[in-house]
């Protein structure tokens, strides 16, 4: 008997030693690409220690209506609330994860009212507190713990991707929104221009100067203005409707700022787009400290690590404590009840379980390999992300030089024709075409400044920004 003993303890100590890597903590282990930014000209001479990413997006945007907009989209979204609620539902549930190594007790009183060939009812009863304690040897709980740690950092990444993003899209709808008033300032203009040359037309044809064709055609490109007039306002509703759901509010007018102050050919309100400041990216194990869904892709791995390990505890045997604390009058007591206690121990080994155990170790296995390879292929998209954002930025910034330049040309071509129509020299139809390219050229700085804020934004998030 003491032999056999000697035997059962052998065994159980050399299972705990067997099954102690269960205990084992995650350490990553994947390897990221070392350049995940790319080695291109422009991105190696903006890479500083320093980074936008580092600006809270307060600092980031400082126009106060849309430093609003952003605030109440923050507190309403409906996206965002959601994962706010998800962290609070992973939070319970590490709550009961923790609560596992407890032991669950349960008042379970019984009665029962009994007689055999008419004697007199026989009356037994029990109150007892029944008590079940699952002993974790082989960190079966311990590793689902925790997983379920993994799985609320997981739910916390969601919300600050969730975050950003939306910080992301209420930006970029905004200057869209500036974008179209421009637009529309310039298409209203250059509506009345048209219209001043259509009367000059129809005035030239009425004394006999211009043909019938000329006044048609001159009609017909007014008509096309007053179409595109149409559409930008139809744009400009659609915008702002598509912000008042990210604001979760009923559609209604949008208040914005102008992004082209009034009587000026070219504008300095955004050109701190530009700035160099706003060029710096950081270097690249700083980007993976900051972006949520390459941490979150990280905590997937560490929630399959813990339940590779969890998985790997089945294989091993559960241990279990049951027992009954009360009081009962069953059993040969007499009244009054009589005090009553049992504890019993009990091993369960598994031997077969229809390949069950196996195929959950096996298919753990897979899903941990194939999220080390999806984290790897976040971190290229990542580092890709950033450098379409840096080659964006750096077009956008040269382009706005040219624009730039554009407009003052025209704007001197036009304030030179008036002059000369003024003197006889010129007329009346080469002031509006002159005019008229002016306003296009100014349309193109203002489509080029807004490329130039959707690529600085883009640059922002994708390097980790609007998380705090």
């Amino acid at each position: 008997m003491k032999r056999l003993s000697n035997i059962i303890v052998a065994a159980a100590v050399s299972m705990m030693l067997t099954g102690c890597g269960l205990y084992n903590k995650y350490e990553k282990t994947v390897q990221e690409p070392a350049d995940p930014f790319g080695t291109t000209q422009d991105i190696t001479s903006a890479t500083s220690e320093t980074s936008i990413a580092d600006m809270s997006w307060r600092e980031f945007f400082t126009d106060s209506q849309l430093q609003q907009l952003i605030e109440q989209a923050l507190a309403n979204n409906t996206d965002l609330n959601s994962a706010r609620i998800n962290i609070e539902k992973s939070q319970i549930s590490l709550r009961t994860k923790k609560l596992a190594f407890l032991p669950s007790l349960y008042f379970s009183p019984q009665g029962s009212l009994s007689s055999f060939d008419g004697a007199k009812a026989t009356k037994s009863y029990t109150l007892p507190l029944d008590i079940s304690w699952d002993i974790d040897v082989f960190g079966s709980m311990r590793n689902k713990k925790r997983a379920a740690q993994a799985a609320l950092l997981q739910a916390q990444m969601t919300e600050e991707s969730t975050r950003s993003n939306l910080i992301s899209n209420v930006a970029q709808q905004y200057f869209y929104l500036q974008l179209l008033d421009r637009e529309l300032d310039i298409l209203i203009q250059t509506d009345s221009l048209w219209k001043a040359s259509l009367d000059t037309e129809q005035a030239l044809y009425e004394n006999g100067q211009a043909y019938s064709t000329a006044v048609n055609q001159q009609e017909a490109s007014c008509l096309d203005v007053k179409l595109q007039i149409v559409a930008i306002k139809r744009a400009i509703r659609s915008t702002e409707n598509e912000l008042c759901t990210l604001l979760c509010i009923t559609p209604q007018h949008i208040e914005r700022s102008k992004w082209y102050p009034e009587n000026k050919y070219h504008s300095a309100a955004n050109k701190r787009l530009f700035e160099d400041r706003f060029m710096k990216i950081g270097v690249p194990a700083m980007m993976l400290e900051r972006r949520p869904d390459i941490r979150l892709a990280n905590y997937y791995i560490e929630e399959a690590f813990y339940n590779v390990q969890a998985a790997r505890a089945a294989f091993f045997p559960s241990i279990k404590l049951t027992g009954e604390l009360g009081w009962s009058n069953n059993g040969g007591f007499v009244n009054p009840a009589k005090f009553l206690w049992s504890v019993v121990g009990q091993l369960s080994q598994p031997i077969f379980a229809r390949g069950e155990i196996n195929a959950n170790y096996k298919i753990s296995k897979l899903t941990e390999e194939n999220l080390k390879k999806k984290y790897v292929q976040t971190v290229i998209d990542a580092g890709n992300e950033v450098n379409e954002a840096i080659a964006d930025c750096h077009a956008a910034r040269q382009n706005h030089e040219y624009y730039h330049r554009q407009v003052e040309v025209l704007h001197e071509a036009y304030i030179g024709t008036h002059e000369l129509m003024d003197n006889g020299k010129a007329q009346y139809l080469e002031v509006l075409t002159a005019q008229e390219s002016l306003l296009s050229a100014q349309l193109n700085e203002a489509t080029n400044m807004y490329s130039g804020a959707q690529a600085i934004i883009s640059l922002y998030i994708a390097l980790g920004g609007g998380t705090k």
